[in-house]
């Protein structure tokens, strides 16, 4: 079941209504009926995936604290957990992918590895939910989060439906007792409601009007970008980044939203990451959720900054291939990955020079001008990288950037052809209306750290009226619908 789907405007508000009705001790056992029934929309039989990662990591962190401070047992049980969890994800999102390269390797030494027979559908979610219930399995082995004792809280936890596909990846300490309140606890409360239905309406207008119109000109672009020129392919890389900020952003605005008329808060996951100012602050804003996992649980397991300069830089480039590869079992992931510690490295190797320029030159470092410079650089390089991450494989990815370089058009700025690439005049112009929107909300978090919600709570109430119906509208009128196209669609869904 998509957010945007017809069905989910009947789910959700049936949900909430049942979950304020009832008395309070059911709640929990509700919301964990209305997560699987969320889930077996997709595939009633994958529900049975997660039943199996909620019970191997709700045994394997009981277990632990019943081994006291028995070191080994303890090891010996986390190890079971992640290979166990990482084994199913593993085979349903990976075995093609391993697969794959193990018979090029073979083929190396004249040995060729038949085709697979498998014919296997990746659930949607496994790695979002996986990530979420190792992480409190690991939580519960370093013993900074309690053992959760009861099956249907923990399992709650685990498939929450607002955040089950797609994240944000919550953290056990954070979550949990959020649940176990609301069995006790009145919920309810009517700013805290108001406030989740414009995080939803937010979140329905960057996917609807933003992200599914720009996905048009994106997906045409990447389609014959061998026949296209430099300033198209400009063109299509730098809407790809909007693209799936919007898209992204707007299913974790969502999910915040609905879990917050639920009376529960999810984390943040995106803090207006294109007003960073350099690569690094850039991955403190996106996916904030999937960044502190791999930080916490991959990069400084591995040494972290508490090392040398070369050991810190190999553990940004093994973290950020990590999660590149989380994202798909593809190369082109795995390189975008790289690159995105590339990015990291240069730009730490680059600030002593960076402060000898500033210091020399007498750089105003807070002027509009140079943090204005500093971050159209950084969203350009994140852009750049990008194509990597849309492109089918490197080649590909290598061949759009070639060819956006030796293929530079300037003319074409001027002709009207960037309305030839899917589409018109009038679609073009909503869609820059939109991205205007979005950089004045994302201006308003860049400046207070407070998100939509906030935005609109701020003005009298005539405005907050008008904020809405403007919203309500576009997404109404200016959503992309239509024959042949998916509007329900999430990127993210895929990996």
């Amino acid at each position: 079941m998509q957010f945007t789907s017809f069905t989910f405007l009947i789910f959700f508000p049936v949900t909430v209504l049942l979950f304020y009705v009832i008395p309070k001790k059911f709640r929990q056992l509700w919301l964990l009926l209305a997560s699987y029934y969320f889930y077996m929309g997709w595939n009633a039989e994958y529900a049975l995936l997660i039943l199996a990662s909620t019970v191997i990591t709700y045994l394997c962190a009981v277990l632990m604290e019943r081994t006291g401070d028995n070191p080994k047992k303890r090891k010996l049980l986390l190890a079971a957990s992640l290979i166990l969890n990482l084994g199913m994800l593993l085979f349903f999102k990976y075995f093609y992918f391993l697969h794959d390269a193990i018979a090029s390797v073979l083929s190396m030494f004249g040995v060729k590895l038949g085709a697979s027979r498998l014919d296997i559908l990746l659930p949607v979610g496994i790695s979002f939910y996986t990530f979420q219930a190792l992480g409190y399995t690991i939580d519960v082995y370093r013993k900074d989060v309690p053992v959760e004792k009861n099956f249907i809280r923990y399992a709650l936890f685990v498939s929450f439906f607002p955040q089950l596909v797609a994240g944000p990846i919550e953290r056990s300490g954070h979550l949990l007792g959020q649940l176990e309140r609301i069995s006790h606890e009145k919920s309810w409360s009517f700013d805290r409601v108001t406030r989740g239905l414009l995080m939803m309406l937010w979140g329905f207008f960057m996917k609807m009007v933003i992200a599914d119109r720009a996905a048009v000109l994106v997906n045409h672009v990447f389609e014959f970008y061998h026949m296209l020129g430099g300033v198209a392919l400009t063109f299509g890389a730098v809407l790809f980044a909007v693209q799936l900020y919007c898209d992204f952003a707007s299913y974790s605005a969502i999910a915040v939203g609905a879990a917050k008329v639920l009376g529960i808060e999810l984390m943040a996951n995106f803090k207006a990451p294109f007003f960073a100012r350099s690569i690094s602050e850039l991955w403190r804003r996106w996916h904030v959720s999937l960044s502190s996992w791999f930080r916490d649980y991959l990069y400084i397991p591995l040494g972290g900054n508490r090392c040398s300069k070369p050991r810190n830089y190999w553990n940004h480039l093994v973290t950020f291939a990590v999660s590149g590869l989380w994202h798909g079992a593809s190369w082109h992931f795995v390189a975008w990955g790289v690159i995105q510690g590339v990015y990291i490295i240069i730009g730490d190797m680059l600030k002593p020079l960076k402060k000898r320029f500033v210091s020399s030159f007498h750089v105003r470092t807070k002027s509009f001008g140079y943090q204005f410079g500093q971050g159209l650089c950084t969203f350009l390089l994140f852009a750049l990288s990008m194509i990597f991450f849309r492109a089918d494989t490197v080649t590909d990815a290598v061949y759009y950037i070639q060819r956006m370089v030796t293929h530079f058009d300037v003319w074409s700025l001027f002709d009207g052809s960037v309305y030839y690439l899917g589409l018109d005049n009038k679609e073009m112009g909503v869609l820059w209306v939109g991205i205007l929107i979005l950089i004045l909300v994302d201006a308003y978090y860049a400046r207070k750290e407070a998100f939509f919600d906030s935005l609109v709570k701020e003005q009298c109430l005539a405005v907050q009226y008008v904020i809405v119906a403007v919203l309500l509208v576009m997404v109404i009128v200016f959503g992309v619908y239509g024959e042949g196209y998916d509007a329900n669609q999430f990127i993210y869904f895929q990996f």
